[in-house]
């Protein structure tokens, strides 16, 4: 908070200045006092360097009232001439020649800025890509960062060697000073403006956005990719593409990743597939799909998935980003899908009870590939029990109980912070948590807090044990609580971690049962235990808490001192039901679904009957429909 004020109070001054400074500089002017106009000058000039670095939203608000920056700069010079003519230090003719020598160095900005928009819009090309050779498009070098970087204020600064000549004028007693600044500034913007129209005159070409999309179209044939994993989102939702690149890039088939935000390019994990990013809906309609793509894989519904849907010949899949009990996997839109991908029988039972429109011969049952490393049954390697409390994020409905992190946050992550025996709490909430509700941001805030404190005395109790050399968990002490908020560690590692999960109702449920360990779920809505369960089959295997977190004190020491776990076996028949059989593991299944559906669409475009499905393979993935 101190940090925050300091800023604020940093903010507030700047802009006292920035604002004050001007009409001082006038006021300088028409004195006329040649030193204080001086002094003020190079306050107005610290003062704009300071707003851009400290307080850039008062710069911001200036302009929205019509005191935007180039005004500010037009204000600086009209003092200029004003302090000159109140001088009387020039005669007529020098005058004039500074007075409109400051005019057409406006002209001058004005074409350098024109060039400069010029040549950023020819360079941003409709579509972006990684792992996708454009060397075709022969791209130029960009320009100098430092005439295109915040051109307009680079431009605008060519007053400087003016303002300081015509003030050594008035010293000197001579115009040849301003004329000389007038000569620098005008030889120095002349030279941008030409450097710049050079590069315009280079990028012309990348102006052709339908020759961009034939070539682009081109390089992409030649992957020939049969699958597709499409997304558009926020960038904050970029975990529920991220989730699936592994699974993608381990396929035998040749793949593509498709994104529809450029701002979420830098945000995708590492992969082997080839990327193309298409920002302009029109751009991605008129792109020309590779003939090879067969199937387009959807982990998120959104609204630009109907720009890949409106194609005919590709089948689509929604394969979701984690299967729970929330609305959000049960959503009547995805019956927009050919397919309807789930981890197990109880996402298949999620979309019938639901009567989402689904229907059941297209749903499809292959696991959840990515919890390939998660472990099962090891021990955590850290000698003291420790608790993964991981809640989701508060949702689109508006539901008061659909994360914890409000209701109930504090009171568990003080339970666990004062237990005896010691544990260790790693907090890791939604990356979403907190997006649209207040109370929700102040109750993570709190928690944060807790920690902190709670890690000062930890640190200050005397030697836990030697550190353990490794990037994340041995760094500053493995006893030390945690805050995991980033995409590092990764949710799963802090599965291999934990020895208890405190969740709400979401995807983690399901992810966590492949570890076998146990696992408590909020239920803060005081249900009682038997109807929960019953609208949450997630929770069948959990320890519930209610909302005034009482039974948190006595599961801990039941689970740790005791080693009394009567879930086990619950556990176990409940992994089945919600993730699938172990053998096939999920990813071969996931494969096999894949080529599956290859072979279905081939068989519907009349290729040769060994490649139609055979019955065999038709119940393994359709387990309720009737075999061809």
């Amino acid at each position: 908070m101190t940090l925050i004020r300091r800023r604020l109070h940093g903010e507030q001054r700047v802009a006292v200045v920035l604002v004050l400074s001007y009409p001082l500089i006038i006021v300088a002017a028409l004195w006329p006092v040649a030193w204080l106009f001086a002094v003020l000058v190079l306050i107005s000039y610290a003062a704009e360097a300071a707003a851009v670095r400290r307080a850039s939203h008062v710069s911001a608000r200036l302009t929205e009232v019509g005191l935007g920056l180039t005004l500010r700069f037009v204000v600086r010079e009209a003092a200029l001439l004003l302090l000159l003519a109140r001088s009387a230090a020039l005669d007529t003719g020098w005058f004039a020649s500074v007075a409109i020598g400051l005019i057409f160095l406006h002209v001058v900005r004005a074409a350098h800025s024109s060039a400069v928009v010029l040549v950023t819009q020819r360079r941003r090309l409709p579509m972006l890509t990684r792992r996708i050779n454009l060397s075709s498009l022969h791209v130029p070098a960009p320009p100098p960062r430092l005439l295109t970087r915040r051109h307009i204020r680079t431009m605008l600064h060519l007053d400087v060697p003016v303002v300081v000549g015509a003030l050594i004028s008035l010293v000197a007693g001579t115009a040849w000073p301003a004329l000389g600044g007038l000569v620098i500034a005008f030889a120095a913007g002349l030279s941008a403006v030409t450097v710049m129209a050079c590069h315009a005159r280079r990028n012309r070409h990348l102006g052709d956005k339908e020759r961009i999309l034939r070539l682009v179209a081109d390089e992409v044939t030649r992957h020939l990719p049969e699958v597709v994993l499409y997304f558009s989102g926020a960038t904050d939702c970029m975990y529920q593409i991220n989730m699936w690149l592994e699974t993608l890039d381990r396929l035998e088939r040749s793949t593509m990743i498709i994104l529809r935000e450029s701002a979420n390019l830098r945000l995708l994990g590492r992969t082997t597939s080839p990327v193309l990013c298409i920002p302009a809906g029109a751009d991605m309609m008129n792109f020309p799909m590779p003939d090879s793509v067969r199937v387009a894989l959807f982990p998120a519904n959104a609204g630009k998935n109907i720009h890949m849907l409106r194609l005919p010949d590709i089948r689509s899949v929604f394969i979701g980003h984690g299967d729970s009990d929330k609305a959000a996997s049960f959503n009547p839109f995805s019956k927009v899908y050919d397919e309807v991908w789930v981890a197990g029988p109880a996402g298949r039972e999620r979309y019938l009870r639901s009567d989402a429109g689904v229907r059941d011969e297209d749903i499809v049952e292959v696991g959840r590939p990515q919890l390939a490393s998660i472990q099962v049954g090891a021990p955590t390697p850290d000698p003291m029990f420790t608790v993964l409390y991981a809640p989701t994020w508060e949702g689109w409905t508006g539901d008061e109980f659909h994360t914890s992190v409000a209701t109930m946050g504090p009171e568990i992550v003080r339970t666990l912070l004062d237990h005896d025996p010691s544990v260790r709490l790693l907090y890791k909430p939604h990356p979403m948590a907190g997006k649209d509700d207040p109370a929700v941001r102040r109750a993570h805030r709190k928690i944060v807090s807790m920690i902190k404190t709670a890690n000062r005395a930890r640190d200050a109790g005397g030697e836990w044990g030697a550190d353990r050399d490794q990037a994340y968990w041995g760094a500053n002490g493995w006893w030390r609580h945690r805050v995991i908020t980033g995409s590092h560690p990764h949710l799963y590692s802090c599965f291999n971690r934990a020895d208890l999960l405190i969740t709400d109702v979401s995807s983690v449920v399901a992810d966590f049962i492949a570890s076998g360990k146990p696992y408590v779920v909020t239920n803060g809505a005081g249900l009682a235990d038997e109807e929960f369960r019953r609208q949450n089959p997630s929770a069948s295997a959990a320890y519930l808490l209610s909302r005034d977190c009482s039974e948190l004190k006595g599961l801990l020491s039941a689970v740790i001192t005791d080693g009394d776990d009567p879930m086990a076996e619950r556990r176990r028949e409940l992994k089945n039901h919600l993730l699938g059989p172990d053998v096939p593991d999920a990813r071969t299944r996931f494969a096999q679904a894949i080529d599956a559906l290859i072979k279905t669409d081939r068989a519907t475009r009349g290729h040769s009957d060994e490649e139609v499905l055979t019955p065999i393979e038709h119940e393994m993935f359709h387990p309720n429909a009737q075999p061809a």
